[in-house]
């Protein structure tokens, strides 16, 4: 019997799951991530704590090599205390205390479906410890070397978060903005 697609929550369409799977490769196995978005705000404009990413990649780009600190987590893992473990591997320190602002879910361009949520705190920069990886470098030189998960975090306003992130991230940023500006209205 075919059901409307409204019938299903998102998780559950089969329009979305197999959308979901086109972009991810058929046959691979779906890529999740939870991650969290801290802000503050700094002269009435909000800012958001972004991450460079680590290693010989990225190590001479700027736009694009910037990310929200998250990671992946397994199918039966509560996805909030998968971004809760991933920040504080990245940044060094728990996640501030305070409301949880869900952000959704964004389908990045390599197929990794990211789901965040924000909080308000601050930190300095300087005072961040990433965990590392290790990578095989140059490739086929048989030398493995441990990089950084981020090599530097920054404060950065909406836009300029926007423009230097991940290109599908921006949608979050952007959706914090709303949720913010929802606060302060009557």
């Amino acid at each position: 019997m075919n059901r409307p697609a409204d019938d299903h929550p998102p998780e559950h369409d089969p329009h979305e799951q197999a959308h979901r799977q086109a972009v991810s490769g058929a046959g691979k196995p779906l890529r999740r991530s939870a991650g969290i978005v801290l802000f503050r705000v700094r002269d009435g404009r909000p800012q958001v704590l972004l991450g460079h990413m680590g290693g010989p990649f990225w190590q001479r780009r700027d736009s694009g090599a910037w990310t929200i600190p998250k990671g992946g987590y397994a199918d039966d893992e509560d996805p909030v205390e998968a971004a809760r473990r991933e920040f504080a591997e990245e940044i060094g320190h728990p996640v501030p205390g305070g409301e949880l602002i869900a952000l959704g879910e964004v389908l990045q361009a390599n197929g990794k479906i990211v789901i965040a949520w924000a909080v308000e705190g601050d930190l300095d920069p300087a005072d961040t410890r990433s965990n590392t990886f290790e990578l095989e470098w140059p490739p086929h030189s048989g030398r493995r070397q441990t990089y950084p998960e981020l090599d530097r975090v920054a404060w950065f306003t909406l836009d300029e978060a926007a423009g230097k992130a991940v290109a599908a991230q921006a949608a979050l940023f952007e959706r914090l903005g709303h949720a913010l500006a929802e606060r302060v209205s009557p």
